[in-house]
């Protein structure tokens, strides 16, 4: 009988098949080769097609630890979906805007984003959503805080490993930076922060979100012409989504809220 079409298990052949993947690192297969196999002989399938199989179960299984892992990496303070966006809440956002943004073609192009809006509107959950669907599809993604940020290249320039944490970011395949504007920087911080900004011109995509206008970024960045060349950068070849000034999540909590009456 051809071992194709044979049934059952074989205790010394399942121990090889772990070993050996265990060695070669596939996990993947190691985890399904041998119900596979028992599928296998179920459909008489050949020798060539159960081992195109399980090598694509393996490949398939790489991609989705892949995705995990470059989520886990961008360090995102909290899950959020582009699917559980409420598009129709920024009826000024059109959907093609939004598909063509989850594509994240603009990344590839080192294209930057910029998220205006009050607090509440939605900006930080467009950012780690549209950060997580780059993740997903492999790239490489860091979230952070502009104060964290700033707070990290002060403590590296301190220890005199600015370059190093420079050339760390400008590797990134896209720099969400939330919370522009929500503090004042000194001039030090300032300057550090354009430092990044610099590095990753028109090479490197930097998705960021602010409740303040271009207007008044002066007050954050101290000098003016320090924040003109901020937004200069952040907006050339850039896309630039105002999220308005009504809070999404109040007008959520409100729809969600059932008004409870007392008996007497």
């Amino acid at each position: 009988m051809s071992p194709a079409t044979r049934t059952g298990t074989d205790p010394a052949a399942e121990a090889a098949i772990g070993a050996a993947c265990k060695t070669l690192g596939l996990p993947g297969i190691a985890e399904a080769a041998v119900s596979m196999a028992e599928t296998a002989a179920r459909q008489r399938m050949t020798y060539a097609a159960y081992l195109a199989e399980v090598l694509s179960y393996e490949c398939d299984s790489r991609d989705d630890r892949r995705r995990v892992r470059r989520v886990k990496e961008a360090k995102f303070p909290r899950a959020k979906r582009l699917e559980d966006f409420d598009a129709a809440q920024l009826p000024d956002l059109p959907p093609a805007t939004l598909a063509h943004l989850a594509t994240g073609a603009w990344i590839d192009k080192g294209e930057p984003l910029v998220l205006l809006g009050d607090s509440g509107t939605g900006k930080t959950h467009l950012l780690i959503a549209l950060g997580t669907a780059a993740a997903e599809q492999g790239r490489r993604v860091k979230y952070t805080t502009t104060a964290a940020l700033v707070n990290e290249l002060v403590e590296a320039a301190d220890s005199k490993e600015l370059s190093r944490v420079v050339n760390r970011y400008a590797k990134i395949d896209l720099l969400c930076l939330d919370e522009v504007g929500y503090v004042q920087l000194d001039t030090r911080g300032a300057e550090l922060l354009f430092q990044i900004i610099t590095a990753r011109e028109e090479r490197a995509s930097i998705a960021c979100a602010s409740n303040a206008p271009f207007s008044e970024w002066g007050q954050t960045f101290t000098d003016p012409r320090l924040a003109a060349a901020v937004v200069d950068r952040l907006t050339f070849r850039g896309h630039i989504i105002d999220t308005g000034t009504e809070s999404y999540r109040l007008k959520t909590t409100s729809r969600n809220h059932v008004p409870t009456t007392s008996s007497t």
